[in-house]
């Protein structure tokens, strides 16, 4: 369990918005890495990318405060609010693009 976290609750079982970054998809984009919201689905670049889509959507929406990894074999998690990286142990394997 995550040590620290207070935003578990927040998750929902969620789909993925899409295979890629949702926000560079649109705007024809690339990113380095992908993440997902554990409260929508919402697929979103990483911190490394240029664009940062993952960081602006939960700016945009504050009571989003959790993403996992959405790379193939990588299972963590990412906190916002607790600037936290956590595993939970028990969960289910991490959704990934293709």
């Amino acid at each position: 369990m995550a040590d620290g976290c207070t935003h578990l609750g927040t998750v929902r079982d969620v789909t993925p918005s899409d295979a890629g970054c949702t926000d560079c998809l649109k705007i024809g984009a690339t990113w380095l890495h992908l993440r997902i919201c554990m409260s929508c689905g919402r697929v979103g670049c990483c911190d490394s990318s240029p664009n940062r889509h993952a960081t602006a959507h939960w700016h945009t929406h504050p009571d989003h405060p959790l993403i996992r990894s959405f790379e193939p074999g990588e299972d963590w998690w990412w906190c916002y609010p607790d600037q936290l990286l956590f595993d939970v142990e028990g969960a289910d394997p991490a959704p990934s693009h293709p």
